[in-house]
């Protein structure tokens, strides 16, 4: 008799122990960070682009809530990844090509590992795009330095990935039905709902698309969306809307390679093509996750945050790619949807600044989390409610990778940016550049070396003295960063900065072409 009572105490006790686990899971809402690759904010429909299709982000935007002025503090994306998961500047990160790569006590610190130790049932899929290791001896690309075990489900990549889903091993058996990677990562995804579910946990799923990012391949199931399309250039777009700019903005390979953006006008239409056609299959599969979750009965407590780790200049001022803080290339979409919102806060637009240094505080308050003390980022939640007290928000961009030249540091308000552009030689002096935002988002006009706008210029020096000063307080000893506690100082001279230069735009080149 007595075991009967004790088996029957045993099951008694599993099934409270399963209930509570169903209700507390039940309680924290399951969060869905999607990234895409590359993803300027003017790509998007919901931007006010007209020349593209992406109804899913569009509807999400429409459902939650669109940021407009969203940048990523680095506009790299190695650096932007580790800032995503962290929270953190890349200065205290340390993550970077040419740096170093993420100490794994600062990824254990990250949203994913953060949520799985609070019970979460985590999993990523696609890019992972940085090493986490100790060692001096590393390369992204190798799936030895990166964290597989620190997730219930993987599926993802070293590297930069395959856009042919058969080349990544991890989901390669999507490869038949989904042949190319960014509708296998939304097969993907559908499968992790489910077991997610089953799992009885709160889940947080990551998700990294290696769409737009070179090479453009596009999946061809989508090729009829711009069929016969011809795309405007932007309104900034070409060498003679670059004069106004800094030598040192010109002095690498954004300005003088990517020769694809102004080779001709047919290279221009099929890039812009391909680009729009890339981000239209990360659209798909964002649609395919949204039906998911009604399938599994789980939206009504699923937020999604949807953003890109950099954004792409596109020919503007004729550029090509990313890095530079200048807004093509910094700033990405930004959207939040949060089924638990009433009606009445639905498709609301933030005018406030925001950074990838936000992702990662967001992600722990919406899971019932304090953020950690050493995360620089702001919560997206006080931003959306009280927007007003964030109108006056600074933020600080940097270029800490490539060429001496085009190494930088800028800050950006709502309205305004200064970027101080460090490198000097006989071609070229420091510069700085002031652009008024508020009125000027394609950057046509340097205010800096105006009289009328001096006030303004010695205002936005001492915001970059402060964030300047801050950075020096809290940047990471290691990997190479300690020089631009030299190289940002504005009254540093060239003496001081040449035993920490790297080498010239030129002078790299060269030594590529010898390897």
């Amino acid at each position: 008799m007595k075991s009967i009572n004790m088996r029957n105490s045993i099951i008694l006790l599993g099934f409270y122990l399963s209930l509570t686990c169903a209700l507390h899971a039940q309680d924290r809402p399951n969060i869905i960070f999607l990234l895409s690759d590359d993803q300027t904010s003017i790509a998007t429909g919901c931007y006010g682009n007209d020349q593209v299709v992406t109804p899913n982000m569009d509807n999400l935007a429409e459902d939650g809530v669109m940021f407009k002025n969203h940048y990523n503090t680095t506009a790299i994306c190695m650096a932007s990844r580790a800032t995503i998961m962290t929270g953190m500047y890349e200065y205290k990160t340390g993550c970077n090509f040419l740096h170093g790569p993420l100490h794994p006590e600062k990824f254990k610190k990250s949203y994913p590992v953060i949520l799985r130790e609070a019970g979460y049932y985590t999993g990523f899929a696609g890019k992972f795009g940085f090493a986490v290791t100790e060692g001096n001896d590393w390369t992204e690309k190798s799936m030895d330095v990166i964290p597989k075990d620190a997730f219930d489900v993987w599926g993802g990549g070293p590297g930069q990935t395959n856009y042919s889903t058969a080349k990544n091993e991890s989901i390669a058996h999507y490869a038949e039905k989904y042949p190319h990677s960014t509708r296998a990562y939304g097969a993907w995804a559908n499968d992790f709902i489910k077991s997610a579910k089953q799992s009885g946990k709160p889940f947080c799923m990551s998700i990294s698309f290696k769409a737009p990012h070179l090479p453009f391949t596009p999946d061809a199931y989508f090729d009829y969306v711009y069929k016969g399309k011809t795309y405007k250039k932007p309104l900034n777009y070409g060498m003679e809307n670059a004069a106004h700019l800094s030598p040192q903005s010109k002095a690498g390979r954004q300005y003088n390679e990517y020769t694809f953006w102004r080779d001709s006008e047919e290279s221009y239409q099929d890039a812009i093509k391909k680009y729009n056609q890339l981000i239209h299959g990360v659209d798909y599969a964002l649609g395919m996750i949204r039906k998911s979750l009604k399938e599994q009965g789980v939206s009504d407590n699923t937020i999604i945050i949807f953003t890109s780790d950099n954004g792409y200049s596109c020919g503007a001022h004729n550029f090509g790619g990313k890095v530079f803080p200048y807004e093509e290339a910094s700033k990405s979409p930004l959207i939040v949807y949060d089924p638990r919102e009433p009606q009445n806060r639905r498709g609301k637009v933030v005018e406030s600044i925001t950074g990838n240094i936000d992702i990662a505080p967001t992600i722990l308050e919406y899971a019932g989390i304090k953020p950690l003390k050493n995360m620089d980022g702001e919560k997206l939640q006080c931003i959306i409610k009280k927007p007003q007290k964030y109108s006056k928000r600074i933020l600080t961009l940097t270029n800490m990778w490539g060429n001496d030249e085009i190494q930088e540091m800028s800050v950006v308000t709502k309205d305004w940016k200064y970027i101080y552009w460090q490198y000097s030689d006989d071609r070229m002096q420091p510069t700085e550049e002031l652009f008024n935002i508020g009125n000027d988002r394609i950057e046509m006009n340097n205010l800096a070396k105006l009289s009328t706008y001096e006030g303004q210029l010695n205002k936005m020096r001492k915001l970059y003295d402060k964030e300047y000063n801050y950075m020096v307080k809290h940047m990471m000893l290691g990997n190479d960063y300690p020089k631009y506690k030299v190289l940002f100082d504005r009254n540093a001279v060239l003496a001081d900065k040449k035993a920490f230069l790297i080498g010239t735009y030129k002078e790299m080149k060269a030594k590529k072409k010898k390897k």
